[in-house]
């Protein structure tokens, strides 16, 4: 199969429905990834959180229907893209529905989320992305983890500090 260029990166050639569920998966992902970092960095409870979260949410929602038709056009080559969407919809899923009653769980499950999301496009895209080139496969599976876990550890240690401290 032929490939054409986009900014520099590689994109299969498989036809215009491949292309157009890429354009909103590209969309969908760049969404995520600036409103999931929103959200984390908002005032918890508050209306930009909230807002961010929720968009974070609809943005990973396109995100996987996208990799879905990308991977039933391509299975071969994106079945490992469609398992990694199927786990951070899951980890958000798990996060959303706990934001009250287990915030713990609320914290990890959107923080898991987005280290997946983030692992995905490592994964994806690492291999032509500069300095991310010169890594070896193994690393771009595990550097979002490298990043990720420690800042997701220090946001439920807070959260445990606050909830001690408010007795």
């Amino acid at each position: 199969m032929d490939e054409i260029d986009v900014l520099g990166l590689p994109v299969p050639n498989a036809g215009p429905v491949f292309l157009a569920a890429l354009v909103v998966h590209v969309s969908a992902g760049l969404a995520c990834v600036a409103c999931g970092a929103l959200a984390a960095l908002s005032r918890k409870g508050g209306t930009w959180h909230l807002r961010f979260g929720r968009a974070y949410l609809w943005g990973l929602g396109a995100l996987l229907a996208s990799v879905s038709v990308l991977a039933a056009i391509r299975w071969r080559e994106n079945a490992h893209l469609a398992a990694i969407g199927v786990v951070a919809a899951a980890a958000a899923l798990i996060g959303y529905l706990n934001r009250q009653r287990r915030p713990i769980l609320h914290i990890v499950g959107l923080g898991l989320s987005y280290v997946t999301l983030l692992t995905g496009f490592y994964v994806d895209n690492g291999p032509h992305l500069p300095l991310w080139d010169r890594l070896p496969a193994w690393a771009h599976w595990l550097v979002p983890s490298l990043v990720g876990f420690p800042l997701i550890a220090r946001a439920v240690r807070s959260r445990l500090r606050r909830k001690a401290a408010a007795g």
